[in-house]
Parts: structure tokens; sequence; C-alpha cells
């Protein structure tokens, strides 16, 4: 039974405008002018317990108001959506109880606070019961290496110590399903790296069903064993990223370098993409020539010192199928 369903969702906002300057501003006084955007268009999806989602789409797409919708922040136009069997906005009290949302650009603790009081705080917010809540905080705090941070203050964190402190603080109720709103927003390398590894810990140790919204591709390709692509409120393309790129382009790289070269580098079903100094770039399609077989040509041609075959950055696939799909197509993958 899927832990989300949503059916033909449509939100929409209205917007004022005016025209600029002083004549702008007293026209708009009187009589303002408004128009209405569709944020969300007929949305649908079912999302199966245990999964971890990438939702994806270029900025104003819909990604954080279906967010919002599914955490019962937002109450849609028109649609149906259930969350572990309720209704979000109707039956908030009951839904928060389930659901850990974790927004990059806010935090749910208290500025002035040290971490371990806002996570007491929270501990009184949930009704948590006390042994258990210690039990839960040790394990995030071991699995997320917080314990030199529990005492500091929030204002004192850096970016990535409070995304790490916030992502515990969802999980402290041990809910079944988490929200993900750019959670490496900002983040170095290091702190990236982190939240990754504890979502993904998350995720298959603990069952915990992920929905991710982010525009980091690396996080996608980390993490997502699904992706939905959504583009002026409607779901473009939902499906594997082996299939997002399948729709985009079968082409994969191979990057030679070479100890010298033995003749013209052109071969055969591959395109010679680019050469800079002993390095090689080809593109090809394994339907036409299976990597072993390119390799092969290669390497019979030229000394080769170190060569390596990759797919094409899922930034490029991404950016292509925002500008093939979002204009005009509406067929889901």
């Amino acid at each position: 039974m899927p832990i989300i369903r949503v059916e033909d969702l449509v939100k929409t906002y209205r917007v004022s405008e005016r025209r600029p300057g002083l004549i702008g501003a007293l026209t708009g006084l009187v009589r303002r002018k408004h128009r209405i955007v569709r944020a969300l268009d007929g949305v649908s999806f079912t999302i199966e317990p245990g999964e971890l989602v990438g939702y994806i789409g270029p900025n104003g797409a819909g990604k954080s108001t279906t967010v919002k919708t599914l955490a019962g922040i937002l109450v849609p136009d028109r649609g149906r959506v259930e969350v572990l069997g309720r209704t979000p906005w109707t039956q908030r009290i009951a839904h928060v109880r389930q659901i850990g949302v974790v927004f990059g650009q806010r935090t749910q603790l208290w500025w002035d606070l040290p971490v371990i009081e806002s996570f007491d705080l929270l501990r009184d917010i949930y009704r948590l019961e006390t042994s258990k809540y210690r039990h839960k905080r040790e394990e995030l705090t071991q699995l997320l290496d917080l314990g030199p941070l529990l005492d500091t203050p929030v204002r004192q964190l850096s970016l990535g110590q409070r995304m790490r402190c916030d992502l515990a603080a969802s999980l402290l109720h041990e809910p079944p399903l988490l929200f993900l709103d750019e959670p490496t927003i900002g983040l170095d390398a290091v702190a990236k790296l982190a939240v990754r590894q504890a979502v993904r810990d998350l995720n298959r140790r603990q069952g915990v069903t992920v929905i991710l919204t982010t525009h980091d591709m690396d996080d996608i390709e980390a993490l997502c064993s699904r992706v939905m692509v959504i583009g002026r409120g409607r779901l473009l393309c939902d499906g594997t990223l082996e299939e997002l790129r399948a729709r985009v382009s079968r082409r994969r790289r191979l990057i030679v370098d070479l100890d010298y070269r033995n003749g013209p580098l052109e071969l055969p079903n591959a395109q010679l993409v680019r050469e800079e100094g002993t390095r090689v770039e080809y593109a090809f399609d394994p339907r036409e020539i299976s990597p072993a077989k390119l390799i092969a040509q290669v390497a019979g041609r030229h000394a080769v010192r170190d060569l390596f075959v990759e797919n094409q950055p899922i930034e490029e696939v991404v950016s292509r199928l925002y500008r093939q799909l979002e204009p005009a197509e509406d067929a889901p993958c």
C-alpha cells in the first residue's frame, strides 16, 4: 500500500502586479492588477514505503509547494492527497507526529539555545517518553557526530553543523516519512557527504521513506533510486536515473590518457569530442559499439596509459530534459 498517494493536485496563487515608479505605486492604490500562477497543475503520483525519491525541477517548478502540501502546511485548490492514510491539512496534529521535515533555508531549532535544549523542547512538544527519547537522541548523536555540538547555541553553529542538527531534530520522534527540501544548500563538500551518508543510513537501515528536493544533482545521483521531474507545476517524468538518461541520450563517454599518438584519433562508431594534450574524449552509443570493442580499437592504434568509461553527467541529462519537456510535452516517461 502506498505511503503517499497524490491525485490531480492543483494549487494556484494570486499574485499582485503594478507598474514601476511613483505613478505605478499611486495607480496600484486605486486599482491593483493580479495574475494567477498555477504552482501545481494536475500532479499525480504514488510513493511506496521505503523509497528514496528525488523530486527535481527548475526554480518555480512547484517542488516546495508539493512538499508543503504533503506536510499539511498548504491546502490545495483541488485534488486528493493521502499521506500515511491521512489528509495532511485536515488532520495536522496526528499527521505531523509521523513526518519529519527539513527545510534547508529554515531551522526548527531555537536560535539562542544550546542544541540539546532545543532537542529537549521538541521532546516535550511531541510528548516523547523520556527513556525512548534519550535512546533516540544518543543514536542520532552518534550517526550525525553531534557530540561536540550539543552544548553550543544554535546561532554559533556553521551552516553544515546546523543542518546536521536540524536533521536530527526532525527524527527525534522516529517518523516513518522524511521530507528534505534543499538539505545540502550552501554546504561544503565534507558537510554534504555527512548529510548524504546519514540520509542513506536512515533509508537503508531503518526503512525511513525519504522525498528529497534539491538542485544538487550529486545528491540525486548518490542517493535516489527514483527521480520525479516537475516543470511549470506538471509532472514531466518519473523513473530511474538510467531511464532519464535513456530518454535524453544513451551515449556514454570514453576518456583516454595516451602515452603517445600513432596516427589519427578518429574512430568508426564513436565521436571525437575533445582533445587536450594527451587526453582524448570520445562519445559513443553502446548499442552501436560495446565499450570493450571501442577500447580495443583505441589500444590497437595508440599507446594507452589510462582510460575510463562514464555516463553522461547527470547535470547535463537534467538540463537537456528540462529543455525537451518543460515547454510542451505532457506525456510521462
